[in-house]
């Protein structure tokens, strides 16, 4: 059994690419319109299990356990215990992980876009008062 200082490190780097796949598919433009599609469906479709089967697409929390998944089974990592332990709870600290990374990630881009609203403003605000400047 790999140390706890290792295994911990296996988990924060798993997930990593985790959130990256979870958020560009939930949130990033070059999925929108496959996303507006499932969320459409998910709302329209009469069956439930169809409903929740395209709802998984457009919220980063439920597809983060799909990718999840993946990553453990490609990957065989486990965490504590070196039986199917192991990997449930790798499962979930993978999962609790990448949806920190996201959360954090969500905060900072739109301090960022607050940022650059603020930055816009004071922008178009300097215009108009070199425009007043230069009437006068």
């Amino acid at each position: 059994m790999e140390s706890i200082f290792i295994q911990l490190l296996k988990l924060f780097i798993i997930a990593i690419p985790v959130a990256c796949i979870a958020w560009t598919v939930t949130h990033e433009e070059i999925f929108r319109e496959p996303r507006e599609f499932c969320n459409k469906k998910s709302e329209e479709c009469n069956s439930i299990l169809q409903r929740k089967f395209y709802y998984l697409f457009t919220c980063e929390y439920c597809f983060s356990h799909y990718v999840t998944a993946l990553f453990i089974f490609i990957t065989g990592y486990q965490l504590l215990f070196e039986d199917w332990r192991g990997y449930l709870i790798s499962f979930f600290a993978v999962v609790f992980i990448a949806n920190v990374y996201m959360s954090l990630f969500g905060l900072l881009r739109q301090n960022l876009k607050t940022e650059k609203i603020e930055a816009k403003l004071k922008d178009n605000e300097w215009h108009e008062v070199k425009e007043e400047i230069d009437e006068k």
